[in-house]
């Protein structure tokens, strides 16, 4: 019953409640022109999120079916999978801790093939708001800029999970902002891996700040 719920009758749920909260929401993009850069980038392009951060995010994106999501191949990752059909995205199963070779080498291959990505800076698990180095290894591997974004909700509910997960209530003011391009050499060592892990989640959890404080 329980994979009936998950798989068959929540997703489509969730769709809808985003749709319909999503006609309350009032939206604005800090820093627009770091978003236009993002979307119009002539390269390889992988964003990269908090995963608390991952509810609004699925409706920003509405209507531009060129991403591929790799999402974790656990319970609720099959719920966000089924949401991210619904949304018209294409979704690749793997994480840090499960299928990690095949959900990363199809990602690459997808990335190499000049389709765009998403993946979650702390992983399926954590530690919260800890930059784990998957994605900097897979933008090192197919020279794809790492693109760190977040938003924030002036009126929110947080789950009782790891992550916290936000979900922005009716009528709540919501703001989104991009983050500048993260590049690594295909030749970086591993001091250089470290660098850019701490890089992304500085930038990351200053971009939830500024969010957070607007």
């Amino acid at each position: 019953m329980k994979k009936i719920l998950f798989n068959y009758i929540l997703p489509p749920i969730l769709y809808f409640l985003i749709r319909v909260l999503a006609l309350t929401w009032r939206v604005s993009i800090l820093q627009p022109e770091m978003d236009r850069a993002m979307r119009n980038y002539p390269g390889r392009c992988i964003i990269t999120s908090w995963h608390s951060r991952l509810f609004y995010l699925f409706y920003h994106f509405r209507g531009d079916t060129d991403w591929t999501f790799m999402i974790s191949p656990s319970r609720d990752g099959d719920l966000m999978a089924r949401l991210s059909g619904w949304m018209g995205y294409r979704v690749i199963r793997g994480s840090s801790y499960k299928n990690v070779l095949a959900g990363t080498r199809t990602l690459i291959r997808v990335l190499k093939q000049g389709r765009n990505s998403g993946i979650v800076a702390d992983g399926s698990r954590g530690p919260r708001h800890q930059a784990q180095a998957g994605p900097i290894q897979i933008a090192r591997i197919t020279g794809s800029a790492l693109f760190p974004i977040t938003y924030a909700a002036d009126w929110k509910y947080e789950f009782n999970s790891w992550d916290r997960l936000v979900l922005p209530l009716p009528f709540s003011r919501c703001r989104f902002i991009c983050g500048p391009a993260i590049t690594i050499p295909k030749d970086a060592d591993d001091a250089l891996i470290r660098q850019k892990q701490q890089e992304l989640e500085d930038t990351l959890n200053r971009l939830t700040r500024e969010c957070e404080a607007k």
